[in-house]
């Protein structure tokens, strides 16, 4: 089918639609819904056989609906109406939701039902839940549909009750540190830490809290802050304490959007007298080691092994690598390298595995360019560590999406493991940079120089089914959200004890000592942050006016060209350099001298 994907922004859920439903054979494209921007006429334009609206915060006209089926796919059940299902399932405590695909009609919300598909709510953030139970009820749900659709013969069911709710505003989102018990406070929280945050009042400042998680140790007043850990800070409630990673300031009318930030970031001189009495203590996450119970505290990155497997996790909100947290990952990838082991997992976490440099952080300093220049070198470090770890098997496990670096840094393990459902984009094109992390070298050595420069050129998401069949990832793994840290661990448990594994590593050393002899990895490095280097230092490069458009959410003035063209399952087609399959991992096999040394063309 020809589908048209209206969507208020390109966001983690509408790329996952528009990656799937190429992936099962229709010709996709985007058109958004923006201010100014005629909805009619882009319809006209494309003469779509359906329309499905992924998200979409805005009505779709009536010339539209009322002359073609448009789906809209509403994060509630049957019934539940209003623009904050999600964040009101979340803060009451909803062990379960589902997500309704249901026709367009004048009442929002109020159209006949095309599917509808339950799913469980973890105790997550909602950006999590979002990313991951709801996508994926929200992709058997969009699927169904459309099949129905297809066919002809289905005829949607009314819906019989229900009435919209308001919008959940900050006077029902509040936090009274006085009163509120842990779990509440928890509750508010995650139900608003992508979107809108919780206002709140912080050392003589009005800020925006988002995200929090549980600490088990720390206690003090009621609203106290007590200390900080990478980033993050710690306050006190009437029965515990929680971290909240983020704070963003209040907007001032006539001037830019406020960043949001790592709270200490954000908070800055507050965190020292006078504004408090003396400077709060760094508490470093504890390390977990073998024996030691597991404590119900908040860590970015933490390390554990099992049977002859090591696993590093790391977790960082919106996926952003800033140069601080760049460091500390690789300070960790160095200490999980001197442990006797044969398999090191990367990642294995439920939400994002990265999506590269820190943009927001970038933004906020005092000279953006030097902090771009100082993060991509973090970046091509922890990049480096990784492709040239030759004494054990490195896997990238994605439980949740990557983009930009953060999908090249997984490219740099020797096996990369995706969550079915999971959403990749390898390419910086969007924003105006070239690339680094040795992408010339990792992305042209597992899918082929001429894929490789059509991926980065293109600037498209890609499925998990298409990652495995182009080489970009080794094995989809069929999981819930919840279930992937396991599946991953047993996996990677089983691949250590394997009879071939040193095998592989004796295999991987000498591919790389050839490669080596080939064209040094430094080479690489050298010419892809010659590149960037010039980017970053020059005021006039398009990057810098991206960047600020990004972090703060500057509205585009129309669709970009390369979603309005339709795609369909062959877009993102390729012959892979060693056709994976879903069927278990295996090792990667290099391309021809010639291919690694040229790299794709600059897109």
């Amino acid at each position: 089918m020809q589908v048209l994907l209206v969507a208020s922004a390109f966001n983690s859920l509408t790329q996952r639609v528009y990656a799937e439903l190429g992936e099962h054979g229709h010709h996709v494209a985007v058109e958004l819904a923006l201010p100014g921007a005629s909805l009619v006429e882009a319809v006209d334009r494309h003469q779509p056989d359906l329309i499905i609206a992924p998200m979409l915060r805005t009505a779709i006209p009536k010339e539209v609906w009322s002359a073609r089926i448009c789906l809209i796919v509403h994060p509630g059940p049957v019934g539940d109406r209003g623009p904050s299902s999600l964040d009101r399932a979340v803060q009451e405590g909803r062990t379960r939701w589902a997500v309704t695909v249901l026709q367009a009609v004048e009442e929002m919300d109020a159209g006949d039902v095309w599917a509808t598909v339950e799913c469980v709510v973890p105790a997550v953030s909602k950006s999590d839940l979002y990313r991951g139970e709801i996508a994926d009820a929200a992709l058997e749900a969009v699927l169904l549909a459309v099949d129905r659709c297809a066919s002809g013969t289905y005829h949607p069911q009314p819906q019989i009750t229900g009435h919209a709710l308001p919008y959940l505003r900050q006077e029902h989102r509040s936090i009274d540190w006085r009163t509120d018990t842990t779990e509440r406070v928890l509750r508010v929280l995650q139900a608003a830490d992508s979107q809108p945050g919780v206002r709140d009042e912080l050392l003589g400042g009005v800020w925006y809290l988002h995200g929090g998680y549980p600490e088990d140790r720390l206690r003090g007043y009621p609203g106290e802050l007590l200390a900080t850990r990478a980033g993050a800070v710690c306050r006190a409630t009437t029965d515990g304490a929680v971290w909240i990673p983020e704070l963003r300031a209040r907007r001032v009318p006539g001037e830019p959007a406020p960043l949001k930030l790592p709270a200490t970031v954000a908070l800055g001189d507050r965190l020292r007298p006078p504004h408090l009495p003396r400077p709060l203590p760094e508490h470093p996450a504890p390390v977990l080691a073998a024996g030691t119970a597991l404590r119900r505290t908040w860590s970015d990155i933490g390390y554990r092994e099992e049977g002859g497997a090591g696993f590093l996790t790391f977790s960082f909100p919106g996926g952003a690598m800033s140069t601080e947290r760049c460091r500390r990952l690789l300070d960790a990838y160095r200490t999980a390298c001197s442990r006797p082991t044969s398999v090191l997992v990367l990642g294995g976490g439920r939400d994002f595995f990265s999506n590269g440099i820190h943009l927001g952080v970038i933004e906020a300093a005092a000279d953006p360019a030097e902090e771009s220049w100082a993060n991509i070198n973090a970046m091509d470090d922890l990049a480096e560590a990784v492709l040239t770890t030759t004494d054990r098997l490195v896997v990238a496990a994605l439980g949740g999406n990557a983009a930009a670096g953060g999908a090249v840094l997984a490219l740099a393990a020797d096996e990369v493991w995706c969550r079915s459902g999971v959403v990749l984009n390898p390419h910086y094109r969007l924003m105006g940079l070239y690339g680094s992390e040795y992408w010339t070298y990792s992305l042209p050595r597992r899918v082929g120089a001429q894929v490789a420069e059509r991926l980065t050129c293109d600037a498209l998401p890609v499925g998990s089914t298409t990652a495995v069949r182009l080489g970009l990832a080794d094995r989809t793994v069929a999981c819930a959200p919840e279930a992937f840290a396991d599946v991953t661990a047993r996996l990677a448990v089983r691949l250590a004890g394997s009879a071939t594994v040193q095998a592989r590593i004796a295999g991987k050393k000498a591919r790389r000592d050839l490669d080596e002899s080939v064209r040094p990895l430094a080479s690489y490095r050298e010419a892809e942050l010659a590149r960037m280097r010039d980017t970053f230092f020059d005021p006039d490069a398009p990057y810098h006016a991206l960047r600020r458009a990004f972090v703060r959410k500057e509205t585009p003035a129309a669709t970009p060209a390369h979603l309005g063209r339709a795609h369909g399952a062959g877009s993102g087609e390729g012959t892979g350099t060693h056709n994976s399959t879903v069927a278990g991992p295996r090792s990667v096999t290099g391309l021809g001298a010639h291919e690694r040394a040229s790299g794709p063309a600059s897109c």
